[in-house]
């Protein structure tokens, strides 16, 4: 969530840097500076009367010690009226208040200076490729068609149990979803995070925190009765753990990584791009979140986006690195990078990580502060996070690109977290 005071101070920046992901912000710009106009014009009414209020009560102190009832009972009205004044001037104030918050809450992340204009993946900017091209022949099998042929996922006994999107992981497909998440997980630690196992479902104040709530697009599972979300990913729980918390600076940055199930709806999604393990209701990611000094957040963010090349490349398979465009980033994310890795039989990249810096956007909405050390005041931290990684799609290209003609060979890398070399 944009600041007040830079929505104030830079309304003509903001809204050219907005153009930079398609969104014409002029209107609410506008609006939101006239609400804020009338806020300050009603609590300067309400700071005045207040002020009155308080000299006047003083006052009649004095006059009853001087038996001058008469203009004591007369300044007690004095001050009953300027109570219903107060009183009205605060509803009104509440009102603009919570008005003036929801026209913010419309306003997406600022992008980064480097972030290209463009409307589609299409526009994305290609940062650097690695892994070599599988080798594809016309015996080459989808991961649709090697999940049947080796038993190791069920889609069929998923729809029967809950729907389509929520597929059964059975034998050796089983063994090697648990094998990925816990290599990625001691991968992570490795790396200097500290693992948390947090809750899949949330309230509303959290998904409000990280800029999933209000739920535009409809991808929220929302569980009426308790007023609670099933989390669309682990950012949502991990970053909220420090949500109306002051941080000391020199804690920071604190890096936490967590392993969470994660469901979304996937509304209108078809055709496909989206078969098989493509796109799912229902699917396991390992998820790393920093909290970062405003002056060393993107330092934090190449660290992360290290760090998951790194997996790619432990598990040996082709990748590119893309940097989001303005019209294919979200509306929290000031700078993305995404990973996608090649699908030999499918012939195309599969996205499967997501490295994002979110600045102090959802730092505001969350109120995640830190001090520095002998300074009373306190500032915004900043927020990261990353795919480390989706497994889905992981696996798809695991299956396709290291199909030979007697089975499917395991990275060596996952071996010691398998136990075995093949999947036959």
């Amino acid at each position: 969530m944009l600041t007040i005071n830079l929505i104030r101070e830079k309304r003509d920046f903001i809204s050219e840097r907005l153009k930079i992901k398609n969104f014409n912000s002029e209107e609410i710009l506008d609006k939101i500076l006239e609400l804020d106009s009338r806020r300050r014009e009603i609590q300067s009414e309400s700071d005045t009367a207040q002020a009155e209020m308080n000299r006047i009560s003083k006052e009649i102190g004095s006059l009853m010690m001087q038996n001058k009832k008469s203009e004591a009972d007369s300044a007690k009205e004095n001050t009953y009226r300027l109570k219903e004044e107060i009183k009205s001037l605060g509803e009104q104030l509440g009102r603009i208040d919570s008005e003036l918050r929801e026209e913010i809450i419309r306003l997406p992340n600022l992008p980064h200076e480097s972030v290209a204009g463009g409307s589609s993946p299409e526009d994305n900017v290609k940062v650097r490729e690695g892994g070599k091209m599988p080798a594809v022949s016309g015996d080459t099998l989808p991961h649709w068609d090697l999940i049947k042929k080796y038993d190791i996922i069920d889609f069929d006994l998923g729809n029967k149990l809950t729907g389509a999107g929520f597929p059964v992981y059975k034998g050796k497909g089983a063994k090697l979803e648990r094998s990925l998440i816990s290599f990625f997980l001691d991968e992570g630690v490795r790396a200097g995070y500290t693992e948390v196992i947090p809750p899949i479902v949330v309230n509303e104040d959290s998904g409000f925190g990280t800029g999933q709530l209000p739920d535009m697009e409809g991808q929220m599972y929302h569980l009426t009765l308790d007023d609670f979300y099933l989390i669309p990913t682990a950012e949502v729980p991990v970053t909220n753990i420090y949500r109306d918390v002051i941080l000391n600076a020199e804690d920071l940055p604190l890096k936490n990584i967590a392993y969470t199930p994660c469901f979304r709806r996937e509304a209108g999604s078809w055709g496909a791009h989206v078969r098989g393990l493509n796109r799912l209701h229902q699917f396991d990611k390992v998820e790393i979140v920093q909290i970062a000094h405003p002056d060393h957040s993107y330092t934090a963010l190449d660290e992360m986006v290290s760090h998951v090349e790194s997996l790619v490349n432990k598990l040996e398979l082709p990748y590119r690195i893309m940097r989001l465009c303005g019209g294919d980033m979200s509306f929290t994310s000031a700078l993305t990078y995404d990973f996608e890795v090649w699908s030999g039989a499918q012939e195309r990249w599969l996205e499967v990580s997501s490295v994002s810096n979110f600045e102090s956007f959802q730092a505001n909405r969350l109120k995640c502060r830190f001090r520095e050390k002998g300074i009373k005041q306190t500032r915004l931290a900043h927020t990261l996070n990353g795919s480390a990684l989706a497994l889905p799609r992981i696996v798809a290209a695991l299956l396709e690109n290291n199909q030979t003609g007697t089975g499917i060979r395991i990275p060596q890398a996952l071996i010691p977290y398998t136990g075995f070399e093949m999947i036959d």
